[in-house]
């Protein structure tokens, strides 16, 4: 009797453990309804029911594009559940297969991405972060140490950083109008840091562990109308929606396979929202042509991507081996450089509605005439230099001993906890403010706005100069 209890009350929580983990088994051809519980599973559920149920209680606080964009997430989340589920019934696929593979992932994120398109809203900061967060999920699409991305534990850290760029904006914008938005932007980041790096790490460091024993990936019908313009083979696509492309995987090196895979994603898609990466081709050393300008012909869809320049045609190149140039780069969100040295210099010129990342160590960044354009580095040896720009914000990661701000009107400066020594100097600016962690790690962001009147007295043979203080009565 006692045995027979024992196996009753096992059932009983088996069937309630199946109930509560929320499968979709049986309305989903692709998941068999009789797959077994799974422990990653299982983690996966309570990571989401810890840290994605707060953005969503967050987000039904605030309402409209918050909770429409926030419900995309949850979309997404759940599609890797069920990718999560496939893996672990399905053999290792082709290039061709993964791509069939993780199309459902692909169309969630574009979903984000078109939320972000069109006449800026007020809520275009949460929008921006959402899309550019999920590009963390693609962790599942790592194959190998060959196949262009970085390991799933840093791909996801990654993708976080290219994020925290927009949602930084949100906690310092809400800061004192609405805590519901700082509670939002909090939830997210704690979302994918730690929650979603903690669960791959734990579960998948190496990428997601396929089936060898399982059903065979199906692939896309693969069309017999060839494009007569069409090269064979054709060139490495630019990365997808999918890829941070690996943020720090050096774009000197060859990107094989993934970029096989990302080509059949956005096949016949524009793909003016992903990643531009610097490839040796790009470098002037290695251009034929040694102009080093961005071709026309090198995205495609050009017709639904941001106008050029009329100052020049737009540049992303490295000059006789020392320089970095940026040059009239427009409506460009993800451009990045992560070839580089110490013995660099970036200099970003005529760029406009734009953001820039610059990976690695480099011996100093310039931004000249730039308008509502966002720089992102980790570390520079010797400054940081704003001058003739409009409305920009500089984020440092790192560490740099100088910045300076000269001529500018509106800029916005984030500095790491290692840059709070740095010394910043302003001359003929205005609206200049320093935004520098809190004291602990779960604190605010604290904005302190640079004086940019004064006050000059003639004292015991000198003048002596002190920054108007206003009391804000």
């Amino acid at each position: 009797m006692e045995e027979k209890l024992i196996q009753r009350l096992e059932s009983a929580v088996s069937r309630l453990e199946t109930l509560s983990t929320g499968f979709r088994q049986a309305s989903s051809s692709d998941v068999a309804a009789d797959a077994p519980i799974d422990a990653t599973i299982i983690a996966y559920d309570d990571m989401t029911a810890q840290y994605l149920s707060r953005v969503s209680t967050a987000a039904e606080k605030i309402g409209g594009q918050v909770l429409d964009v926030t419900k995309v997430l949850e979309e997404a989340f759940s599609t890797q559940k069920e990718l999560l589920i496939k893996v672990k019934q399905t053999q290792k696929p082709d290039i061709a297969g993964l791509a069939e593979f993780l199309k459902p992932l692909n169309e969630v994120i574009t979903k984000a991405n078109t939320l972000t398109e069109g006449r800026r809203s007020d809520f275009f900061n949460h929008l921006k972060t959402v899309a550019d967060s999920l590009t963390a999920l693609a962790w599942i699409a790592y194959t190998g140490k060959d196949c262009g991305m970085s390991l799933p534990i840093a791909h996801v850290e990654e993708s976080w950083q290219m994020a925290e760029f927009y949602n930084n904006k949100v906690l310092v914008g809400y800061k004192t109008k609405d805590p519901n938005h700082v509670e939002w932007a909090k939830a997210l980041k704690e979302l994918y840091l730690p929650g979603l790096r903690d669960y791959v790490k734990s579960f998948y460091p190496l990428g997601p562990v396929w089936n060898s024993t399982g059903k065979t990936a199906v692939s896309a019908p693969v069309s017999t109308k060839a494009s007569p313009s069409a090269p064979a083979p054709p060139p490495p696509p630019p990365a997808s929606l999918f890829s941070s492309e690996s943020s720090n995987a050096s774009s000197s090196r060859p990107k094989q396979g993934m970029a096989a895979v990302f080509q059949e994603i956005n096949s016949g898609k524009p793909v003016t929202s992903g990643l531009k990466k610097v490839s040796d081709d790009m470098k002037t050393k290695n251009r034929a042509d040694r102009t080093g300008i961005i071709s026309s012909s090198d995205k495609a869809a050009r017709s639904s991507s941001p106008s050029f320049s009329k100052a020049g045609p737009p540049k992303l190149e490295l000059q006789m081996g020392r320089k970095w140039v940026v040059e009239n780069q427009i409506g460009r969100k993800n451009l990045i450089i992560d070839d580089c040295d110490a013995k660099q210099s970036v200099y970003v010129f005529g760029c406009k509605d734009s953001v820039l990342q610059v990976q690695g160590k480099v011996n100093n960044i310039t931004v000249d005439k730039c308008t509502k354009t966002g720089i992102v580095f980790q570390d520079v040896v010797a400054a940081c230099e704003v001058v003739n720009c409009n409305g920009v914000e500089v984020q440092c990661q790192g560490s740099t001993p100088s910045i300076s701000v000269d001529n500018t009107t509106g800029c916005q400066l984030y500095l790491s906890k290692d840059s709070l020594e740095a010394s910043i100097t302003t001359a003929k600016s205005s609206e200049i403010n320093v935004l520098v962690p809190g004291a602990g790690s779960d604190d605010d962001w604290v904005e302190h706005a640079l004086p940019q009147q004064y006050v000059h007295v003639f004292k015991d043979g000198h003048f002596v100069t002190t920054p108007v203080s206003h009391s804000g009565g």
